[in-house]
């Protein structure tokens, strides 16, 4: 099961690796939209020791998206679905909780575009591309760059839908 995302490019300042101690002390969305995008398990492993360690409202949700991206990296079966499941767990009590957070409705769509048919993970993918279309203005500027990158890629969420 491989889960192919082609999601964005940033800016190369944005993607500079930090040190262990400072990456701890530091979360940066665009590093972790980067990361994500990356589809390479050794910086998801370590966003997600960094995420362990951080104090952040959006934490689960960003745990939970990349348990399911890592998903589609690791080699054997069972794992493939033990992250999922935990991943997929993860960002839907983020979304329980706190269901008018536009970017956490663009992690789900993002995962869902990209998810396998056999895991069923696609059933809020037109509720989510609308509410971060009527959202979208309203998220925070590295956000709002994250979902312009991918629109531009993706099949389901356009560059002109982002235009209101």
């Amino acid at each position: 099961m491989k889960i192919a995302i082609l999601i964005f490019l940033f800016c190369s300042s944005a993607l500079h690796p930090a040190t262990e101690k400072s990456q701890a002390q530091n979360f940066s969305k665009p590093a972790f939209y980067a990361i994500l995008a990356s589809g390479k398990l050794e910086e998801i492993n370590r966003e997600l020791t960094l995420l362990a360690a951080a104090e952040l409202p959006e934490k689960q949700a960003y745990e939970g998206t990349l348990l399911m991206r890592k998903a589609g990296l690791v080699k054997i079966p069972g794992q493939k679905l033990i992250f999922f499941k935990k991943g997929r767990i993860k960002l839907e009590s983020a979304l329980l909780d706190n269901n008018s957070n536009g970017e956490f409705h663009f992690l789900r769509l993002i995962i869902q575009e990209h998810a396998p048919k056999i895991v069923k993970y696609r059933k809020e993918i037109e509720a989510d591309k609308l509410f971060v279309k009527t959202t979208y203005k309203t998220l925070p500027v590295s956000v709002q760059q994250a979902i312009s990158d991918y629109s531009k890629n993706s099949k389901i969420l356009h560059p002109q839908d982002l235009s209101l």
